[in-house]
Protein backbone atom coordinates (compact mmCIF):
# COMPACT_ATOMS: atom_id res chain seq x y z
CA UNK A 1 0.00 0.00 0.00
CA UNK A 2 1.65 3.44 -1.31
CA UNK A 3 1.58 6.40 1.48
CA UNK A 4 0.34 10.09 -0.30
CA UNK A 5 3.33 12.46 -0.21
CA UNK A 6 2.88 14.01 3.30
CA UNK A 7 3.02 10.91 4.87
CA UNK A 8 6.05 9.31 3.42
CA UNK A 9 8.07 12.43 4.29
CA UNK A 10 6.43 12.16 8.01
CA UNK A 11 7.78 8.51 7.96
CA UNK A 12 10.83 9.43 6.78
CA UNK A 13 11.64 12.73 9.13
CA UNK A 14 10.62 9.64 12.29
CA UNK A 15 13.69 7.88 11.66
CA UNK A 16 15.32 10.67 12.97
CA UNK A 17 14.46 10.47 16.56
CA UNK A 18 15.04 6.67 17.18
CA UNK A 19 12.89 4.32 19.19
CA UNK A 20 12.23 5.28 22.64
CA UNK A 21 9.82 4.12 25.40
CA UNK A 22 5.92 4.19 25.85
CA UNK A 23 4.34 7.44 27.30
CA UNK A 24 3.48 6.21 30.88
CA UNK A 25 3.24 9.33 32.69
CA UNK A 26 0.41 11.55 31.39
CA UNK A 27 -2.91 11.00 33.25
CA UNK A 28 -6.44 12.16 32.80
CA UNK A 29 -9.50 13.22 34.68
CA UNK A 30 -12.79 13.08 33.97
CA UNK A 31 -15.50 15.72 34.15
CA UNK A 32 -19.31 15.71 33.64
CA UNK A 33 -21.26 11.91 33.39
CA UNK A 34 -20.35 9.43 30.43
CA UNK A 35 -23.04 9.68 27.15
CA UNK A 36 -23.63 13.16 28.14
CA UNK A 37 -22.92 16.79 26.54
CA UNK A 38 -21.12 18.07 29.13
CA UNK A 39 -18.78 14.83 29.05
CA UNK A 40 -14.80 15.76 29.17
CA UNK A 41 -11.74 14.15 29.63
CA UNK A 42 -8.69 16.41 30.07
CA UNK A 43 -5.19 15.77 30.18
CA UNK A 44 -1.83 15.88 33.02
CA UNK A 45 1.74 15.59 32.52
CA UNK A 46 4.04 13.98 35.14
CA UNK A 47 3.66 17.13 37.55
CA UNK A 48 0.07 17.23 37.39
CA UNK A 49 -0.47 20.35 34.80
CA UNK A 50 -3.03 20.18 32.51
CA UNK A 51 -1.97 20.12 28.99
CA UNK A 52 -3.45 19.83 25.29
CA UNK A 53 -3.47 16.20 23.97
CA UNK A 54 -3.71 17.93 20.46
CA UNK A 55 -0.67 20.11 20.91
CA UNK A 56 1.48 19.23 24.12
CA UNK A 57 2.13 15.39 23.39
CA UNK A 58 4.75 14.80 21.12
CA UNK A 59 3.82 13.28 17.67
CA UNK A 60 6.95 11.04 17.73
CA UNK A 61 7.33 8.28 20.37
CA UNK A 62 10.49 9.07 22.98
CA UNK A 63 11.16 12.24 20.70
CA UNK A 64 13.48 15.42 22.06
CA UNK A 65 10.50 17.11 22.68
CA UNK A 66 9.39 14.79 25.38
CA UNK A 67 11.82 15.16 28.13
CA UNK A 68 9.40 14.72 31.15
CA UNK A 69 9.02 10.85 30.16
CA UNK A 70 11.46 8.11 30.99
CA UNK A 71 11.83 5.88 28.34
CA UNK A 72 12.24 2.00 27.88
CA UNK A 73 13.94 0.08 25.50
CA UNK A 74 11.24 -0.99 22.31
CA UNK A 75 10.50 -4.02 21.67
CA UNK A 76 10.69 -3.11 17.99
CA UNK A 77 13.68 -3.05 15.88
CA UNK A 78 15.91 0.18 15.09
CA UNK A 79 14.96 0.22 11.56
CA UNK A 80 10.86 1.23 12.62
CA UNK A 81 9.49 4.05 13.63
CA UNK A 82 6.96 4.31 16.09
CA UNK A 83 4.59 7.17 16.68
CA UNK A 84 2.43 8.74 19.71
CA UNK A 85 -1.78 7.81 19.51
CA UNK A 86 -4.06 9.02 21.59
CA UNK A 87 -7.27 6.44 22.37
CA UNK A 88 -10.31 8.30 21.73
CA UNK A 89 -12.74 5.37 22.04
CA UNK A 90 -11.59 1.67 22.58
CA UNK A 91 -12.72 -1.22 20.63
CA UNK A 92 -15.88 -2.69 21.18
CA UNK A 93 -17.39 0.22 22.25
CA UNK A 94 -20.35 2.54 20.50
CA UNK A 95 -19.67 5.88 21.80
CA UNK A 96 -18.24 8.10 19.04
CA UNK A 97 -15.04 10.21 21.09
CA UNK A 98 -12.86 12.33 19.63
CA UNK A 99 -10.25 15.23 20.69
CA UNK A 100 -12.33 18.76 20.83
CA UNK A 101 -10.40 20.83 18.88
CA UNK A 102 -12.09 23.95 19.28
CA UNK A 103 -12.06 23.98 23.12
CA UNK A 104 -9.42 24.88 25.89
CA UNK A 105 -6.83 22.28 26.33
CA UNK A 106 -8.11 19.96 23.72
CA UNK A 107 -10.41 17.37 26.11
CA UNK A 108 -11.79 14.24 24.77
CA UNK A 109 -15.42 14.62 24.16
CA UNK A 110 -18.59 12.52 22.79
CA UNK A 111 -19.05 13.71 19.16
CA UNK A 112 -22.29 15.23 18.31
CA UNK A 113 -24.87 15.87 14.98
CA UNK A 114 -27.03 18.23 15.21
CA UNK A 115 -26.89 18.03 18.84
CA UNK A 116 -27.49 14.91 19.44
CA UNK A 117 -24.76 12.28 20.55
CA UNK A 118 -23.33 10.02 18.19
CA UNK A 119 -22.71 6.44 18.31
CA UNK A 120 -21.27 3.72 15.87
CA UNK A 121 -23.72 1.24 14.79
CA UNK A 122 -23.17 -2.28 15.60
CA UNK A 123 -22.23 -5.20 12.60
CA UNK A 124 -22.90 -8.48 13.61
CA UNK A 125 -21.35 -10.49 14.79
CA UNK A 126 -19.42 -7.37 16.05
CA UNK A 127 -20.10 -4.68 18.64
CA UNK A 128 -19.14 -0.92 17.84
CA UNK A 129 -15.57 -0.12 16.96
CA UNK A 130 -13.68 -3.49 15.76
CA UNK A 131 -10.18 -1.50 16.60
CA UNK A 132 -8.89 0.77 19.11
CA UNK A 133 -9.68 4.14 17.71
CA UNK A 134 -8.01 7.61 18.16
CA UNK A 135 -5.65 10.23 16.41
CA UNK A 136 -1.83 11.32 16.11
CA UNK A 137 -1.19 14.63 17.74
CA UNK A 138 0.17 17.30 16.46
CA UNK A 139 -1.69 16.67 13.07
CA UNK A 140 -4.45 17.90 11.69
CA UNK A 141 -6.24 17.57 7.41
CA UNK A 142 -6.36 21.24 6.74
CA UNK A 143 -9.49 21.95 5.26
CA UNK A 144 -7.86 24.50 2.94
CA UNK A 145 -5.69 22.30 1.47
CA UNK A 146 -6.81 20.21 -1.39
CA UNK A 147 -5.04 16.68 -1.32
CA UNK A 148 -3.52 15.43 -4.49
CA UNK A 149 -4.79 11.88 -4.07
CA UNK A 150 -8.20 11.86 -2.91
CA UNK A 151 -8.84 15.16 -4.74
CA UNK A 152 -10.45 16.63 -1.73
CA UNK A 153 -9.71 18.93 1.19
CA UNK A 154 -9.00 17.92 4.67
CA UNK A 155 -11.81 17.56 7.35
CA UNK A 156 -9.96 19.87 9.95
CA UNK A 157 -9.34 16.95 12.10
CA UNK A 158 -6.30 15.10 13.27
CA UNK A 159 -5.33 12.27 11.53
CA UNK A 160 -7.39 9.17 12.61
CA UNK A 161 -5.13 5.98 13.72
CA UNK A 162 -7.13 2.62 13.91
CA UNK A 163 -4.68 0.24 16.06
CA UNK A 164 -5.40 -3.63 15.63
CA UNK A 165 -3.81 -4.49 18.32
CA UNK A 166 -4.95 -7.30 20.91
CA UNK A 167 -5.75 -5.26 23.96
CA UNK A 168 -8.68 -3.21 24.47
CA UNK A 169 -7.01 -0.04 25.16
CA UNK A 170 -8.76 2.90 27.61
CA UNK A 171 -9.64 6.41 26.34
CA UNK A 172 -7.68 8.52 27.23
CA UNK A 173 -4.57 6.37 27.01
CA UNK A 174 -1.14 7.44 25.39
CA UNK A 175 0.39 4.26 23.49
CA UNK A 176 3.25 3.68 21.15
CA UNK A 177 2.34 2.73 17.93
CA UNK A 178 4.05 1.32 15.08
CA UNK A 179 2.52 2.11 11.47
CA UNK A 180 1.22 -0.63 9.32
CA UNK A 181 -0.47 1.15 6.17
CA UNK A 182 -2.82 4.01 5.41
CA UNK A 183 -6.17 3.88 3.79
CA UNK A 184 -7.49 7.09 2.25
CA UNK A 185 -11.19 8.23 2.65
CA UNK A 186 -13.50 10.72 1.30
CA UNK A 187 -15.99 11.32 3.98
CA UNK A 188 -18.99 13.85 2.59
CA UNK A 189 -16.42 15.31 0.25
CA UNK A 190 -13.67 15.89 2.84
CA UNK A 191 -10.43 14.09 3.00
CA UNK A 192 -10.44 11.66 5.99
CA UNK A 193 -7.33 9.74 6.63
CA UNK A 194 -6.96 6.14 8.61
CA UNK A 195 -3.39 4.82 9.68
CA UNK A 196 -3.43 1.54 10.12
CA UNK A 197 -1.16 0.52 13.06
CA UNK A 198 -0.22 -1.71 15.96
CA UNK A 199 0.52 -1.25 19.51
CA UNK A 200 4.64 -1.48 20.16
CA UNK A 201 3.66 -3.51 22.84
CA UNK A 202 1.26 -6.06 21.12
CA UNK A 203 2.98 -9.61 21.12
CA UNK A 204 2.10 -9.79 17.32
CA UNK A 205 4.09 -6.57 16.68
CA UNK A 206 6.92 -8.05 15.84
CA UNK A 207 5.90 -10.15 13.26
CA UNK A 208 3.43 -7.62 11.49
CA UNK A 209 5.31 -5.24 9.38
CA UNK A 210 2.53 -4.23 6.90
CA UNK A 211 -0.55 -5.04 4.96
CA UNK A 212 0.48 -8.29 3.39
CA UNK A 213 1.49 -9.56 6.89
CA UNK A 214 -1.89 -8.74 8.83
CA UNK A 215 -3.09 -11.33 5.90
CA UNK A 216 -1.18 -13.31 6.79
CA UNK A 217 -0.64 -13.35 10.31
Amino acid sequence: MRAPPGLSRLLLAARGWGLLGAMSRYSTEQRGRPNSLDYRLYFKNAHGKYISPFHDIPLFAGSKEDKEIPAKRSKTTGSEVLFNMIVEAPRWTNAKMEIATEEPLNPIKHDTKKGKLRYVANIFPHKGYIWNYGALPQTWEDPNHMDNVTGCCGDNDPIDVCEIGSKILSSGEVVQVKVLGVLGLVDEGETDWKIIAINADDPEAQQIHGYFHMENT
